[in-house]
C-alpha cells in the first residue's frame, strides 16, 4: 500500500489493509526483521544476484549488535524498573523513537488507532453515521467539553437526521462525551452497519434533542462537482480507491451539460493513494508517463503511465487550482497535467511533498516508511519546493501590523455573532457588515468578508463553490471564458524553470525573462 499522507480515520473491526500497486509485505519477513532473538550466524545471503560484500557483512554485524542491545535494554527495564511496565508501552515508545530518529516527517510508527485510520482511507469506506467531528471551543479559545459536528456527509444517516455543522454531541448512548478523547468518540459513533446509536444533540445555547441513528457504510468523501455555466467544476478532497470513479462520474455529468472547459480544484487536498492519482491523471491524458519513483532499492525505481484512454477531449481547456494545502498525490496529478502540457495551474505554490510512503502492518499496529522519491514527467523534484502556478493568484491576507486588531476582532466574537443572528445573510448584508467592521477595527474589508464566509460555511452545508468571493476560481473561469487559455498554455514555463525563478526571487537574484 502506498501512502501519500492519509487522514486519521477509524474502521470496522478486523478489516484487512489492502496493499496497492505491486508492493506486497510479508508478515513472515517482518517477523524476521523485528525478531531480535535467534539471529542466524551465517551471512551467506544473496542480494540482486550478487554475494554480499565485506562492507555489507560488517553493516549486518553492526545491525545485529544494536538489535541485541535493544533486546537487552528491553529485558533490563522489565526486570529492574521501580514499577512494573507494560511491554506494549515500551515497544510503542521504542518504535516511536526509532522513526523519529530518521529525521523524516513522513516515516512514523502507527499505533492501533492510526492503523485503523489508514484502513478507512485505503478501503474508502467504513461503518458509521457520516459526521465529521472536531474539538469544539468556547469563546476566548478555551476547549469545550463536548465535540462539535464540523460537517455531515451528504446522504448519510447524520445528514438525513438533520444534524447541522456547529451542533454539539453531548451524549452517545447515554454516556456524556465530556472528557472523552476524539478517538473514544469516534469508536462509539462507528460500528457495524444496521446497528443503532443514540445521540443527544445541543444546538445553540439551550436547545437539546435526542437523535437515534442507524449506522451505514460511509464512503470517505472524495469529490464534489457542479457546473459553473458551461464550465465543469470538479473538486477532489482526497485520493481514495473511490476517487477516480467519482471523478469519471463528474466528467460524464459535464459532458451531458455540454461543457466547454474543466476546472480541477486540488486546493487543500492533502493527498492519498498513488494508484488513485494515476487513475485520475489518466482521465485527462492520452497515454504516457504520469510519475516516476526513484529509490536506493531497485524494485522501487518505476515509471507509472496512464491506464486508460482520456475521457476529456484534447480540445477541452483544463485548469488546475492549487495552493499551499495541495500535497503529495494532488501534486502528482498537477505535475503530470502541467508537464504533459495538458493543464494550466492557477493559485499558489503547492506544499512540496515529493516522497512515497508504504505502510507495513505489524498485527494491530504498523509503521509508515518513506521508500522512494517521485519525479514529474518533466523530471522535476518538488520535495520542500512545491509546484509554482503558471498564473499566481492569492487571497488577501492580513499584514503583521493587523495581528493585534485581528485578535481583538476574534476575541470579541463579532463575526460568529453576526452569522448566528442572520440566517443565510445576503451578499449585501455581508458586504455592509464587513465594511462596518473593517472601519471599526482598521482591517481590510476583503479579509473580513472571507472570515464571514468561512464562519458561515462552518455552520451550514458549504456550497460546492463560491464564485463571488473565490478569487482563484474567478481567475480560472475568466481564463477559460476569455479565450486566452491556449496562449497561456503555450507560453507556460516548465516546473523546473518556475522552481528556479522562485528560488532566485527568494534569494534576491535578478530573474531572466
Amino acid at each position: 500500500m502506498n501512502d501519500m499522507d492519509f487522514p486519521s480515520e477509524d474502521k470496522p473491526k478486523k478489516r484487512k489493509i489492502s496493499l496497492s500497486l505491486v508492493w506486497i509485505v510479508s508478515l513472515a519477513v517482518l517477523s524476521a526483521v523485528f525478531a531480535f532473538a535467534s539471529v542466524p550466524g551465517v551471512i551467506a545471503q544473496v542480494r540482486d544476484g550478487n554475494q554480499i560484500t565485506s562492507g555489507q557483512a560488517e553493516n549486518t554485524q553492526t545491525n545485529r549488535r544494536y538489535a541485541t542491545i535493544l533486546q537487552q535494554v528491553f529485558d533490563f527495564i522489565q526486570r529492574n524498573h521501580v514499577e512494573e511496565v507494560d511491554s506494549r508501552v515500551i515497544f510503542e515508545g521504542a518504535m516511536t523513537g526509532i522513526f523519529e530518529a530518521l529525521g523524516d516527517p513522513y516515516s512514523a510508527f502507527l499505533p492501533e488507532s492510526e492503523m485503523r485510520g489508514m484502513n478507512d482511507t485505503t478501503q474508502g469506506t467504513f461503518g458509521g453515521v457520516g459526521l465529521f467531528i472536531s474539538q469544539s471551543t468556547r469563546r476566548g479559545g478555551d476547549r469545550h467539553p463536548y465535540v462539535e459536528v464540523a460537517s455531515p456527509i451528504e446522504g448519510t444517516p447524520g445528514w438525513r437526521a438533520g444534524i447541522n455543522p456547529g451542533d454539539l454531541i453531548v451524549e452517545i448512548d447515554g454516556e456524556t462525551t465530556s472528557g472523552l478523547t476524539m478517538e473514544e468518540v469516534l469508536s462509539r459513533l462507528r460500528g457495524p452497519p444496521n446497528t443503532d446509536v443514540g445521540l443527544l444533540i445541543r444546538r445553540g445555547e439551550r436547545l437539546e434533542f435526542p437523535v437515534t441513528l442507524t449506522r451505514a457504510i460511509i464512503e470517505v468523501p472524495t469529490a464534489r462537482h457542479a457546473m459553473i455555466g458551461d464550465i465543469g467544476y470538479l473538486s477532489l478532497l482526497s485520493f481514495t480507491p473511490m476517487t477516480a470513479n467519482r471523478a469519471a462520474e463528474a466528467l460524464a455529468y459535464f459532458r451531458t451539460n455540454n461543457y466547454r472547459g474543466v476546472i480541477l480544484d486540488l486546493r487543500n487536498n492533502y493527498g492519498g493513494l498513488l494508484n488513485a492519482a494515476i487513475d485520475v491523471s489518466s482521465l485527462f491524458l492520452d497515454g504516457g508517463t504520469v510519475v516516476s519513483t526513484r529509490s536506493r532499492i531497485p524494485a522501487e525505481n518505476q515509471t507509472f503511465a496512464t491506464r486508460r484512454s482520456a475521457v476529456v477531449g484534447q480540445d477541452i481547456p483544463v485548469i488546475v487550482l492549487i495552493n499551499r494545502g495541495s500535497a503529495s498525490a494532488s501534486e502528482i496529478v498537477a505535475g503530470a497535467l502541467k508537464d504533459r502540457g495538458r493543464a494550466l495551474l492557477v493559485g499558489e505554490t503547492s506544499f512540496g511533498k515529493g516522497s512515497v510512503q508504504q505502510v507495513y502492518p505489524l498485527g494491530n499496529v504498523g509503521f509508515r516508511l518513506t521508500t522512494a522519491r517521485y519525479f514529474t514527467p518533466g523530471n522535476a523534484y518538488i520535495d520542500g519546493i512545491g509546484i509554482p502556478p503558471d498564473v499566481p493568484v492569492s487571497f488577501p491576507d492580513f499584514a503583521n501590523a493587523d495581528v493585534d486588531r485581528l485578535n481583538r476582532l476574534i476575541n470579541d466574537n463579532r463575526i460568529p455573532d453576526f452569522v448566528a443572528g442572520n440566517n443565510d445573510p445576503t451578499p449585501a448584508q455581508i458586504d455592509a457588515f464587513s465594511r462596518a467592521i473593517g472601519a471599526e477595527y482598521g482591517l481590510d474589508v476583503a479579509l473580513i468578508v472571507r472570515l464571514v464566509r468561512n464562519e458561515r460555511n462552518r455552520t451550514t452545508i458549504a456550497p460546492v463553490y463560491d464564485l463571488e468571493y473565490d478569487v482563484q476560481l474567478q481567475e480560472a473561469v475568466n481564463i477559460i471564458r476569455g479565450g486566452n487559455f491556449r496562449a497561456l498554455l503555450n507560453s507556460a514555463r516548465s516546473i523546473q524553470v518556475l522552481q528556479e525563478e522562485m528560488r532566485m526571487q527568494a534569494e534576491g537574484e535578478p530573474a531572466v525573462s
